[in-house]
């Protein structure tokens, strides 16, 4: 006896802003929309949560008043065919905090953690959406299987919305742009 699964409507049809608009945030969350397909994030570890709040708490408070850090919500990169990504972490201006959906004008940096099942995305994928959408930093954190994790930086070249290689940093980082920010890597 087999039991014939049906796939949700929403696995083989492209969604609208307006659609994905009037989802509650718990049909949006684990999910991204990418050329107005739905696609559905792993669950995170707690080692890949632990990084992203620690590294958005020390941003948030070396960010100042115009800029706010925060975790986990949807980067409106484009409308046709609607593209959503939800950054790892996201320093956005302040000013929009109560703006939706979040544009990638109003986005000042977008990290990433990369997580295994979601290594090309994260690496390839994602920073070319980010450059196009330009977005200003960007940044890419590889967790080590053991030891610390390694953060590589990006600054966007506006003449090829392209992103060009920073610095990189393990350790302790004391990162400069886009603001002058010190993360202990080892606690993370």
């Amino acid at each position: 006896m087999t039991a014939e699964m049906v796939a949700p409507e929403w696995t083989h049809t492209q969604i609208s802003p307006e659609q994905y608009d009037s989802w509650s945030e718990g049909q949006c969350a684990g999910i991204e929309i990418v050329d107005g397909m739905v696609v559905v994030s792993p669950s995170a570890s707690k080692r890949h949560n632990r990084l992203a709040r620690i590294l958005a708490n020390a941003l948030d408070a070396a960010a100042g008043a115009d800029w706010n850090a925060d975790t986990d919500f949807d980067v409106r990169l484009q409308d046709v065919p609607l593209t959503n990504r939800r950054p790892d972490v996201t320093v956005y201006r302040a000013d929009t905090i109560d703006l939706t959906p979040t544009r990638p004008e109003h986005v000042l940096l977008a990290v990433e953690v990369v997580a295994p099942g979601s290594e090309t995305t994260d690496r390839v994928v994602k920073v070319d959406q980010y450059a196009k959408a330009g977005i200003p930093f960007h940044w890419r954190i590889e967790q080590a299987a053991a030891g610390v994790p390694i953060i590589y930086t990006y600054v966007l070249d506006p003449a090829g919305n392209a992103y060009r290689d920073g610095e990189v940093f393990t350790g302790t980082m004391k990162a400069t742009a886009p603001f002058s920010v010190t993360v202990d890597l080892g606690a993370l």
